[in-house]
C-alpha cells in the first residue's frame, strides 16, 4: 500500500501546483481585461497559444521520451549522455524556429498579433526558453523529483504573472506587459540549468542512444502538434476571421472550461513514471489498480465541476472579466467543460498504448483528430462564430477518447468502475439542480452557492457510498504519515 500512498501524495502535490497555475491565469484575466482593451487581451491569449505550440514541435517528443527511457535508469553516465544529446537537439531546433519567427515577422504580426511586431520578437524569445525549460523541467519529472518539478512550474508562472500584473496596473502597453512572461521563463531557466549542470557535470554528447530515442519520440510529434491544434488553433482561426476582440471573448470562457484539465495533470505527470516499472516486471495487477484509482478520482472531481461551471459560466465570467466578455462568451464554457472530461479520460487511457510502445497509434489518432479539427473549425467559425469553434473542439476531444479506447481495450481492460461512475453522475446531477434553483446573481451569493454545492455533492456521494470507507481510511492514514 506504500506505493499507493506515495502516488496519492504526489498527486496532491502536483494537483496543488496545477491549481495554482490555473488560478494564476484566472487571476490575471480581470487585471488585464479591466485595464486594457479586449483586443489587447486577445493578443495576450495568442502569445500564450504560440508558446504552447512551439515546444510541441521543437522538442520532438523528447521530454516524454526522457521519462520513458531514463526513469528507471541508474547509470549516471548513460543519463548524462542521453540528456545532453536530447538537449542539444532541442536547442538547435528551438533556435531555428525562433529564426523563422523573425523571417516571417510581418505575416505573423498581421495575422495573429494585430500587427504588433514587438510582440512577435518577444514571443520568439519566450518560445525558445519555453522549449528549453520543458526539457529541464522534464529532467526533474523523469527522476521523480516532484517537489522541484512543482516549484519550478509555479515559479515560471508566477514570476511572469506578478511582473505582468504590475506592468498592466501601472499603465504599460501590451508589448511591455509580455516582457513579464519572458522574465519568468528566463529566471527559471537559469536556476534549473545550474542545478542540473552541478548534478550531472558538463559533457559533450556523442549521440550514442539518440537513434533509439528518436524512433520512440518522433511518432509522438503528430500527436503533440495535433493535440495543440485541437486545444489552441481555434484561437488563431478566430483571430484571422473575426479579429483580436473575438479571441478576447473566446479565451476567458475557454480558460474557465479547460480549468478542469488541471485535475488531469497529476495523473498525466505521474503515471508514465510509475507504470513502466510494474509493467516491465509483469505486475499488471498494480498497473490496473493505478489506472482505476486515477480514473475514479479524476471523474469524481471533474464531473460535478463541469456541471457547476456550465451553469454558472455567465456569473463567473462577470466576476473575472467584464460584461462584454461574459455576454459574448459564456456559452463556450459548457462545451469546453465536456470536452475537457473526454480529454482527461483519454489522458489516462493512453498510458495503455504508451506502455505497449504503440506511440504510432496515438500519433495517427491525433493526425486524424487534428486535421478534422482544423478543417471543421475553418468551416464553422465564419458561419457560426466562436460557438462553432467550441463545438468542433468538443467533437474532436470525444473522437480522440473513442478511438483511443477502441485500441487500448485490445491490450488491457479499460479502467472504469461503472458503478462508482453512475453514483458520481447522480450526485453531480442533484448538485446541479440545486445550483439551477438557487441561480445566484451577486458575487457573494455565487461564491456561497459554489461552497454549498461542493458540500452537498460530497454529502450525497458519501450517503450513496460513491466513496468506500476503505478509501477514507486510506487517505486518513496517508495524511498521518505524510
Amino acid at each position: 500500500m506504500n506505493e499507493y500512498k506515495l502516488f496519492v501524495q504526489r498527486i496532491g502535490l502536483v494537483g496543488i501546483t496545477n491549481i495554482l497555475i490555473s488560478l494564476s491565469g484566472l487571476i490575471f484575466i480581470p487585471i488585464i481585461t479591466k485595464n486594457l482593451s479586449t483586443a489587447d487581451y486577445g493578443i495576450w491569449a495568442q502569445v500564450n497559444t504560440t508558446i504552447a505550440l512551439v515546444p510541441n514541435i521543437a522538442n520532438l517528443g523528447l521530454p516524454f521520451t526522457m521519462v520513458r527511457f531514463l526513469s528507471a535508469e541508474k547509470n549516471k553516465n548513460k543519463i548524462k549522455e542521453s540528456f545532453y544529446s536530447m538537449l542539444v537537439v532541442v536547442f538547435t531546433i528551438s533556435l531555428l524556429i525562433s529564426g523563422i519567427f523573425l523571417i516571417f515577422q510581418d505575416i505573423i504580426a498581421n495575422s495573429i498579433f494585430g500587427g504588433n511586431l514587438q510582440v512577435v520578437y518577444l514571443t520568439a524569445i519566450i518560445s525558445f526558453f519555453a522549449c528549453m525549460n520543458l526539457m529541464l523541467i522534464s529532467f526533474f519529472r523523469t527522476f521523480q523529483q516532484i517537489k522541484r518539478y512543482s516549484l519550478f512550474l509555479v515559479l515560471q508562472t508566477y514570476i511572469g504573472i506578478v511582473i505582468s500584473s504590475y506592468l498592466v496596473l501601472t499603465g504599460y502597453n501590451i508589448q511591455t506587459v509580455v516582457i513579464g512572461l519572458l522574465v519568468g521563463y528566463l529566471a527559471v531557466f537559469i536556476i534549473m540549468a545550474i542545478i542540473i549542470f552541478v548534478y550531472l557535470g558538463l559533457a559533450i554528447p556523442k549521440f550514442q542512444y539518440l537513434k533509439e530515442e528518436l524512433e520512440f519520440a518522433i511518432p509522438t510529434i503528430p500527436g503533440n502538434v495535433s493535440s495543440w491544434v485541437v486545444d489552441s488553433s481555434d484561437k488563431y482561426i478566430i483571430g484571422i476571421f473575426l479579429g483580436s476582440a473575438a479571441v478576447g471573448y473566446y479565451a476567458p470562457s475557454y480558460a474557465l472550461g479547460s480549468i478542469l484539465l488541471m485535475f488531469l495533470s497529476p495523473f498525466a505527470l505521474l503515471l508514465p513514471t510509475i507504470l513502466p516499472k510494474y509493467f516491465e516486471e509483469g505486475n499488471l495487477e498494480k498497473v490496473s489498480v493505478f489506472l482505476k484509482y486515477s480514473m475514479k478520482y479524476f471523474l469524481l472531481i471533474t464531473i460535478p465541476a463541469a456541471i457547476g461551471l456550465s451553469i454558472l459560466s455567465k456569473q463567473i465570467l462577470l466576476i473575472i472579466s467584464n460584461q462584454e466578455i461574459a455576454m459574448n462568451g459564456y456559452l463556450i464554457t459548457p462545451f469546453v467543460c465536456l470536452g475537457a472530461i473526454f480529454m482527461g479520460i483519454y489522458g489516462i487511457i493512453n498510458n495503455i498504448l504508451i506502455l505497449e510502445k504503440k506511440t504510432k497509434i496515438l500519433g495517427n489518432i491525433w493526425i486524424i483528430v487534428g486535421f478534422s479539427n482544423f478543417v471543421f473549425t475553418l468551416i464553422a467559425v465564419p458561419y457560426i462564430g466562436i460557438i462553432g469553434a467550441a463545438i468542433v473542439t468538443l467533437t474532436c476531444y470525444f473522437l480522440a477518447f473513442a478511438i483511443t479506447s477502441f485500441y487500448s481495450k485490445k491490450y488491457f481492460e479499460l479502467p472504469f468502475e461503472y458503478k462508482s461512475l453512475a453514483k458520481t453522475i447522480l450526485a453531480a446531477f442533484i448538485m446541479g439542480i440545486f445550483v439551477l434553483v438557487v441561480n445566484p446573481v451577486e458575487n457573494i451569493s455565487v461564491i456561497l452557492t459554489i461552497i454549498v454545492a461542493i458540500f452537498l455533492y460530497f454529502a450525497i456521494l458519501f450517503l450513496i457510498k460513491g466513496i468506500e470507507k476503505e478509501e477514507f481510511k486510506f487517505f486518513k492514514e496517508m495524511i498521518r504519515e505524510s
